[in-house]
């Protein structure tokens, strides 16, 4: 054994098999152990596929399959057909997604039909005629269509397509209104001015004017002459006319939003707003910037001359320079925004600049930044991953412009972040959505939606909302709220398997970064197999390596719990150069847990300082008390917690308002307003030990570990805190020693 543990070291710490039965994984099919349920993913109810919505009630872009369907069922599938209905429909549901994974593409309707038509030619012969009936009464009640898509490497353009494209019609309809009011009313006020004028009193106006039905009924020429000796002539002064000419032409000819076809000569094609590069989006807008300058211009003298508002002697003056420094956000926002959707790969050099500059100038624009592979090695061939380089500089530089607003998920998020999606496209500013579609194609059969979700989970791609609009400050400006586990390292998910011994065995399991690097093909060589036969104690899991650090040869080397094609559990070595990776992703998820208010050291700081004061202050009081002989008082924290509140915000930590009661020597238990949040015990034993809404450390569960645990867990404690009580299983080994490790902290 001695051997092989040998052989298991020299492979971590140089990534080369050299005996040992450790064995290439390369052809294996092999995928972590938390994937093993995730193999077929049309076998699933998930998210995927979605269904982009046309006119949706409520105004939703976007729906996913899976919760339309059960909005369906739930209107009428009950009674005695219910469950009938409802077992045919999961069916037809599975079949839709099946069709989807082999290429299948269309509207709900065309999929629906497509997907029927294939069950019902497998339903087998008496049970065609209930199968028709669940199909045909659950899509009367879908009332709604359009177009399904999957997560694929094109799915965030056209998911973010859509939803521009549904805010921008809104837009339209709400200018189109706005504009043909005013050209009504202006053409209105032209409309009488030339009646009360000679030519609109002439005989030949009045005739056309009232009709020629009437010719026998009326003398014009003495209506006319009547006319001019009642009605004095008060013509618009020849200045205000020509402004109305002026505003007329501009906002006929405009080109921004497409008008109605009207007869005659109509106005010229409406700008298109869709991008593929940045380059070009910048063009577009710098050729329109003086048409769109003299449109708001236009409108903004419009209405004050609807509403015989404009003064030229206060008005001329404005408008004559008006625009000179660009438009703010108000004036910009009945505008159409531009919409850039862009692979991170065109991203280089001059794109990378020319939407630095757009963000810099805080444009109207929303771009899609999609990465199909975050897990390329470095640029500089430094043996370092180069995890999302290229999206995460640019996401850091968005930020850093204050006024951006920054959006940073995987595709298979994007449905939960729906509503955020639609806060960044309806932000009056530019707009950054930095996507991971999962899609890199060296996942080894992994599937995109697997892919992005796994990078998200192994905080490969962690997702968060930068969003300038929502406050001033951090805590209400940045969110890591959707990320699994945040306060975690890693998430930490329950997996069951069964042994050789046909016993069900249990344990929690962390998803890291080194699992979801054993998911691509590229990095089979830093990886080793173990026989099962060779299975023993200097295994540890990769989480446990990661958290502490390797001096000198170490005990025991990261192991992850793998599956192979047919579901069997295996166990596979990494080398240190990704348990080191694994390190630099966790510092920099630490960083942005700091961002997110997540174990804020700051925050952290000023806890400790303000406890210390605080307990220092109840030590006078309790020496004073002593000396006095007076009786003892709870002790107030007002002014400790005042300047937590203050300062500390958002962490949400409090010092209690009385001195804690002195408890049973027989009971375990932690001083939890003390608990200083350093995760020494939570990371002993997550299940005895856990922090409550303060994020302070209590018991939550006395027989969730071993006495030793608990002695070694206030042994620890760096504040000590932790009581460990007697032991509560009378039979554990080592009493004796424990109890004499105990005392100090009794």
């Amino acid at each position: 054994m001695e051997t092989e543990h040998q052989a298991q070291v020299a492979f971590f710490l140089t990534g080369r098999r050299s005996g040992g039965n450790l064995h290439a994984i390369d052809g294996l099919d092999l995928r972590p152990a938390l994937f093993a349920g995730y193999r077929d993913l049309t076998a699933l109810r998930y998210d995927f596929p979605l269904l982009l919505m046309k006119e949706a009630p409520g105004g939703d872009f976007v729906q996913s399959l899976s919760g339309l369907v059960d909005s369906a069922l739930q209107g009428f599938a009950h009674g005695k057909d219910g469950e009938r209905i409802r077992k045919h429909i999961l069916q037809q549901e599975q079949k839709i997604r099946a069709l989807i994974t082999t290429g299948a593409t269309g509207s709900l309707t065309a999929l629906w039909d497509k997907a029927a038509a294939s069950l019902l030619a497998e339903t087998r012969a008496g049970t065609g005629e209930l199968m028709t009936d669940s199909l045909s009464r659950t899509r009367a009640a879908l009332k709604l269509d359009g177009e399904v898509i999957d997560c694929d490497a094109v799915m965030p353009a056209r998911l973010l397509r859509h939803a521009w494209s549904t805010l921008q019609e809104k837009k339209a309809r709400r200018f189109r209104h706005d504009i043909d009011r005013l050209l009504l009313k202006l053409a209105d006020i032209l409309r009488v001015d030339f009646l009360r004028s000679k030519a609109g009193r002439s005989a030949q106006s009045l005739e056309v004017s009232v009709g020629t039905s009437y010719n026998d009924a009326f003398d014009f020429e003495a209506m006319s002459r009547m006319l001019a000796k009642a009605t004095p002539e008060a013509l618009l002064p020849e200045r205000r006319r020509r402004r109305i000419g002026w505003l007329l032409a501009v906002l006929k000819s405009q080109r921004f939003f497409a008008v109605p076809a009207v007869a005659g000569d109509g106005p010229a094609a409406p700008y298109s707003f869709e991008f593929d590069s940045c380059s070009a989006a910048l063009k577009a807008y710098r050729e329109r910037l003086p048409r769109l300058i003299e449109l708001a211009k236009a409108i903004a003298i419009a209405t004050l001359e609807v509403e015989s508002e404009y003064l030229e002697a206060r008005h001329d003056a404005f408008f004559q320079g008006f625009g000179e420094n660009g438009l703010d956000p108000k004036e910009l926002a009945p505008f159409p925004d531009y919409l850039v959707c862009v692979s991170a790969d065109a991203m280089r050099g001059a794109e990378s600049a020319r939407l630095t500059e757009m963000l810099s100038a805080s444009l109207q624009v929303k771009v899609l930044v999609r990465t199909d592979d975050i897990s390329e090695e470095s640029p500089p061939g430094s043996g370092h991953v180069a995890f999302s380089h290229q999206s995460k500089q640019l996401a850091s530089m968005a930020i850093g412009f204050n006024d951006v607003f920054v959006l940073q998920s995987s595709s298979s998020n994007l449905f939960q972040f729906r509503d955020r999606i639609l806060e960044g496209l309806m932000y009056r500013g530019p707009a950054l959505f930095s996507v991971f579609s999962g899609a890199s194609g060296k996942t080894s059969g992994v599937p995109p939606y697997l892919s992005a979700a796994a990078a998200m989970e192994s905080r490969a791609f962690p997702a968060f909302t930068y969003n300038p609009a929502a406050g001033s400050d951090w805590a209400s400006r940045f969110s890591l709220a959707d990320n699994p586990q945040a306060e975690l390292d890693w998430p930490v998910q329950a997996f069951a398997y069964e042994d050789e011994a046909h016993q069900r065995i249990a344990e929690d399991v962390a998803f890291t970064l080194v699992d979801f690097l054993a998911c691509d093909r590229r990095y089979a060589n830093h990886f080793a197999r173990i026989p099962r036969e060779k299975w023993n104690g200097t295994l540890a899991s990769v989480g446990e390596c990661v958290a502490g650090e390797t001096r000198g040869l170490p005990d025991r080397v990261p192991c992850l719990l793998m599956v192979d094609g047919n579901n069997v559990l295996q166990k596979v070595v990494a080398d240190d150069q990704l348990v080191r990776e694994a390190r630099r992703c966790r510092e920099m998820w630490h960083s942005m847990q700091e961002l997110g208010g997540i174990h804020n050291s700051h925050a952290q700081q000023l806890l400790a300082r303000e406890r210390k004061v605080w307990e220092e202050q109840l030590q006078r009081d309790t020496e004073t008390r002593a000396r006095d002989k007076t009786p003892a008082a709870p002790a107030s924290a007002s002014t400790a917690a005042s300047a937590l509140t203050a300062q500390a915000a958002p962490v949400a930590a409090a010092v209690p308002a009385e001195a804690p009661q002195e408890k049973s020597s027989d009971a375990a238990y932690i001083e939890t307003p003390r608990c200083t949040s350093c995760d020494e015990c939570t990371k002993l034993n997550n299940k005895m030990f856990a922090y409550d809404a303060n994020k302070q450390a209590t018991i939550a569960n006395p027989d969730g570990g071993t006495y030793l645990q608990l002695v070694e867990a206030a042994e620890s404690c760096q504040v000590s805190i932790i009581h460990p009580g007697k032991p509560r299983n009378p039979n554990e080994p080592g009493l004796e020693e424990l109890l004499k490790r105990a005392e100090p902290f009794l």
